[in-house]
């Protein structure tokens, strides 16, 4: 494993003096799956590349999905069949060959209401959905008597279905694998760096020629030259546009969705469930020992970097999936509440729920290049037009996309390693259902995560708050994967923030006792940390409370956000 594979606290100081030697082909903004898989393409079309993000790695939209890689069954009634059909061999290109660590199949039924017109109008949307897919790896659909879906669902009520169908998609842990693809990039060459934020953009005669960068941990300030920068920043990408004195060729729309996490006993079921409701569709989407139920889809105008779950969203989620089981969910079922914002293009409708899902590339000035839209699962087709399109600022001749046979790190063994589960359990000494969780979040990289237990044993433990986990794991998401605070860690490297009751609070005490080395917290950082995570649990329980937008705003924003601790509201270093 080359050294530049890890993206830790070392890397971190070391990106900082690369970002100054420039100059480089391509600068990319925004750490989101996008800006990651921007990086990717670039770097292993040769390009000298570097990715910059103001936050954490995933730390916006594409750590708040649905957490899905599906080709959108929705998008078939708009008859938008090329973009179901681009999703769908993405899908299975993360399944077999991309991802299959990362990315595995879930099973979703249909529930049919109409006695006579929905089962063959569900029945041919699903058929083209099997046929747009080609030679999938994934099982086709079937039809279900009501029996046979209450047997594999026996939480649905007896009134609310006459039938089913049982389709597949596939599922990740967006977070993580929006990660991984950040630290490939960073195994083929890219600087890599978050907590880096773009404060302006550099002309020169017209033309974008560079960024100036801040380190939003020291305030420390750099600028660096770039043939082209690639705008990735999802919501944030007219604020980008804006730097450059430039509308740019399209705007962004935010939409908000919102999820709720609920025990996996809390709904009796064997396959996920998809429900049609008046504003688009609800998912219960199988999730570890948990369930996912989502999502919503309004309008967002506020606080793009924390968007807040109101006591509405929360309501309209309970009522829509409680009108099928026969035991409904409570409030007090909930272990945690996340919220999203969709970047959406804006302009054809003035309902979120029928913008484009579609992405656009635009090429506002010589050397900016903007990419916005689209969904997660296209990721990789979005990232390959965006550098095509920067191709034009380049003063050489560019190899094409070499990204949809370039697995991303730990797909490589896998296969191989998930037929020795037993073995591969007896010598780290432990269980086998242990060891299948350890390879489906790190793949061929799981030897690497448990190294250190040979001199450290204590790192085989479970972590304490959340038992899921073991202490190797946290280590890892410093010493690897390039968490800098807790949140980092309790939010995305791990899920701990929505998968327990108390949203993290009880782990972040030794989480923070087994990081602080590591990140070179003394007793006040480490204090420091541990107040703003909770803080912000407290700040997302408040806003969950309110009815209305406005008031769910102002409550999570009374959470400061770490990264923010050192710098006034302009950005400057603050006193």
């Amino acid at each position: 494993m080359n050294a530049r594979d890890s993206i830790d606290p070392t890397h971190h100081e070391q990106s900082w003096e690369t970002l100054q030697d420039g100059p480089f082909d391509v600068l990319v903004i925004g750490g989101g799956v996008t800006g990651a898989g921007v990086a990717l393409d670039a770097a292993t079309r040769g390009l000298r590349t570097a990715l910059v993000e103001m936050r954490d790695f995933a730390s916006g939209t594409s750590s708040r999905s649905s957490k899905l890689f599906h080709g959108g069954l929705r998008y078939l009634e708009q008859l938008n069949f090329r973009l179901v059909r681009e999703a769908l061999h993405e899908r299975e290109l993360m399944l077999t060959r991309l991802a299959p660590h990362l990315v595995r199949p879930v099973p979703f039924l249909y529930p049919l209401r109409g006695r006579v017109w929905e089962r063959p109008y569900v029945g041919a949307g699903l058929l083209l959905y099997d046929t747009l897919a080609g030679r999938s790896s994934v099982p086709r659909h079937r039809h279900l008597t009501r029996t046979q879906a209450r047997a594999l669902c026996p939480a649905l009520r007896a009134d609310a279905l006459v039938g089913a169908l049982q389709y597949y998609d596939a599922q990740a842990d967006d977070a993580r694998h929006t990660m991984t693809v950040a630290r490939t990039a960073a195994h083929y060459g890219a600087v890599v760096r978050s907590s880096t934020k773009v404060v302006g953009l550099r002309r020169d005669g017209g033309r974008v020629v560079g960024a100036d960068l801040l380190d939003v941990e020291s305030g420390r300030t750099v600028t660096v030259s770039a043939s082209v920068v690639i705008n990735c920043t999802g919501v944030w990408t007219d604020d980008v546009q804006e730097l450059a004195d430039t509308r740019g060729r399209f705007r962004v729309r935010a939409s908000k969705g919102v999820h709720l996490v609920v025990p996996r006993d809390r709904i009796n079921s064997e396959t996920g469930l998809i429900l049609r409701t008046e504003q688009s569709v609800l998912f219960v989407i199988p999730w570890d020992n948990q369930w996912l139920v989502g999502t919503t889809d309004t309008d967002w105008v506020l606080d793009k970097a924390h968007p807040a779950a109101s006591r509405s969203d929360i309501d309209y989620l309970l009522a829509q999936v409680n009108s099928v089981l026969t035991t409904p969910l409570t409030h007090d079922d909930i272990l945690g509440v996340y919220a999203g914002l969709r970047p959406l293009l804006s302009g054809e409708s003035e309902e979120t729920s029928q913008l484009s899902r579609e992405h656009a590339v635009a090429r506002p000035l010589p050397g900016l290049i903007s990419v916005a839209g689209g969904k997660y699962t296209t990721y990789r087709v979005m990232a390959r037009d965006a550098v095509d399109a920067a191709v034009a600022d380049l003063d050489r001749p560019v190899a094409p996309s070499v990204t949809d046979r370039t697995p991303i790190l730990g797909a490589e063994g896998f296969s191989a390693l998930s037929n020795s589960v037993e073995a591969l359990a007896a010598e780290w000494s432990l269980s086998s259902w242990r060891m299948r969780r350890l390879l489906g979040r790190y793949g061929s990289l799981v030897t690497e995560v448990l190294e250190p237990t040979r001199t450290d044993p204590t790192l085989l433990e479970p972590l304490g708050g959340a038992d899921q986990y073991l202490r190797a794991e946290i280590r890892y998401a410093v010493t690897h994967e390039g968490a800098l605070h807790l949140d980092d860690i309790l939010t995305r490297r791990t899920r701990i923030s929505i998968e327990v009751a108390d949203r993290g609070v009880v782990a972040a005490g030794p989480v923070t006792r087994l990081v602080a080395p590591l990140l070179g917290w003394d007793e006040t950082a480490a204090a420091l940390e541990l107040e703003a995570f909770r803080e912000r649990v407290r700040a997302e329980r408040a806003s969950q409370t309110e009815s209305q937008d406005a008031a769910a705003d102002a409550a999570r924003r009374a959470a400061a956000d770490i990264r923010g601790a050192l710098l006034a509201a302009d950005g400057t270093p603050a006193s």
